[in-house]
This record gives C-alpha cells, structure tokens and sequence, in this order.
C-alpha cells in the first residue's frame, strides 16, 4: 500500500507542477486570434464540416496524382514548404501553417524566401496561420489575398480539467512536437466536426539510422523532392542528438495525438487517418473516397 500512495503522491506533484508551468506558459503567451474569436467558432466554416489536413508525406503524391478534383473541391490545409511545390497552386488551399521557429528566425534561408515570396503570389483567398509567438513581421505577407491569424503554440500539461479548459478555449495543446499536431487542433477550432489527415505517414522509424561514428541521421521524405540545401538543413539538425533523444521526441508526438484524441471524442469531433501506411495509430482508418 505504502508503494501505491507513494507513486500517487509522486503523480499528484507531477501534475501539479506540469500545471503551474502550463498556467505560467499561458499567461505569458495569450491567446491568439482563434482564441479571442472562440465562441463564434463553429459558425466560421460555413456549411462544409469537414476538413482536410495536407501533411508533407510522400503518400501525398498519390493523392495529387488520384484525387485532385476531390482536394481541390474541399476545405483543406497546407503546412511548411508545401507551398514551394508546383502542385501547390492546383490545390488551392482555405489555410496554410506554419509552427517551425525555423520560418520565423532564418529569413535568410533561400527556401524560407522563396516560401514568402509563393505565399504571397497566390491567385486565391487564403488565411496563414503563424504562432502568437513567433517573431515576425506582419509586412513581410504583402498578399490581399493572404490574412495572417495567430494561434497559441503553447503546450499545456498537468490536471485533466485543466488541459481540457485550455483545449476547449483555444489557450493551448497537447505538446506540439510537430506541425500536424497544431494543424488538428488549429482545424478543430475553426469548428471543423470531421478531420481527415493526408500525408501524414509518420515513418520515422523506417527512416532512422545511425553511422559507424555514432552520427544519428534521419532524412524524411516529402511528396516533393528537397532541394540539397534543404537536405543538408536537415542533417545539420540531427547533428549531436542522440538516439534515445530523438526517440523520444517522436514518442511525445505519438501520445499527443492519443490526448487530442481523448479531447476530441469529448467534443464530438471526428479525426480520421486516411493515409495509408501511416504509424499513427491514435486515430479511425477511413479512405477519403
């Protein structure tokens, strides 16, 4: 008995630390425009519920390549560099994310530019979501036809009832170790009731390796081919991160997706998985056809 109330007790401290931390977090950061505009939400998509979130996988290509008509007729979601691919404009996407500290620190990568510069030659009305965060200047998106609108890019921990508060008024989200994490929560904001994610393979695991001199390396793959720049950009990234660092980096965003799911059945919100061979194993399987 006396080991169960020790590892209770323990819990409680945890999560009463992960707390007081998410509280902090919180009021440093805001809200963001989602948050401000939370309960109006489920009005802003309009008669189409369902949303779908474009993730860089290489499956992606076989969606452009089947079921082109069927993205371009419906609400979707584009993240990072999809915007430097030529497919780009024939999908035509409501929204655009961008979450990666990397877009907002380094204007001087060419692929950071010419992402600014696509952005804001779209032929069609797009809303670009950025973090409340980040550090960067509004004027840099010239575009009438692009609107920025923020979000809070804040990882919220701790109490149940508080990490549910916090998702339910857009104030914060269960720790946002990539872009599609963001994307869910950014989509179930907007009032969407059905989620549907593409391109989101996730196999990282198949891509991990490690050298004879103990250098981890993991090159994910797009449904566009990376220039060298960006290839070496990423290799620099995995430079003096070890295995178990980056495994568990990849393990806090498997159980994120676990939480959202959690979240989302409360608020009956429907996310379903529609890339074949994705290792998320958080989410429904469901074919978008």
């Amino acid at each position: 008995m006396s080991g169960i109330s020790t590892a209770k007790t323990g819990r409680f401290i945890g999560e009463t630390g992960a707390s007081i931390k998410s509280i902090v977090k919180i009021a440093m950061t805001g809200r963001g425009s989602l948050g401000k505009r939370r309960r109006n939400y489920i009005e802003m998509p309009g008669n189409n519920k369902q949303l779908f979130i474009l993730g860089n996988g290489p499956s992606l290509r076989q969606n452009i390549e089947n079921d082109l008509s069927f993205l371009q007729s419906h609400d979707s979601l584009a993240v990072n560099f999809a915007a430097n691919a030529p497919e780009f404009g024939l999908i035509r996407p409501k929204f655009y994310l961008l979450a990666d500290p990397h877009f907002f620190r380094n204007s001087s990568d060419p692929n950071v530019e010419r992402l600014i510069g696509n952005l804001n030659n779209i032929g069609w009305e797009m809303t670009l979501f950025v973090p409340l965060s980040a550090k960067i200047q509004r004027g840099v998106f010239s575009s009438p036809m692009l609107k920025v609108a923020t979000f809070p890019f804040v990882a919220v921990e701790g109490w149940k009832w508080l990490e549910n508060m916090a998702f339910n008024r857009a104030m914060g989200m269960p720790r946002p170790r990539n872009v599609l994490i963001p994307s869910i929560m950014v989509g179930a904001w907007l009032g969407y009731q059905e989620i549907y994610l593409l391109g989101a393979d996730h196999s990282w695991l198949k891509t991990l390796d490690v050298t004879e001199d103990n250098r981890v390396v993991s090159v994910q793959p797009h449904f566009y081919k990376e220039d060298e720049r960006e290839e070496k950009r990423i290799r620099t990234d995995y430079v003096g991160r070890r295995l178990h660092e980056v495994l568990e980096s990849m393990q806090i965003a498997f159980r994120s997706y676990h939480r959202i799911r959690q979240w989302a059945d409360r608020q009956c919100i429907k996310i379903y998985n529609a890339t074949p061979g994705s290792m998320i194993d958080a989410f429904e399987r469901k074919a978008i056809n």
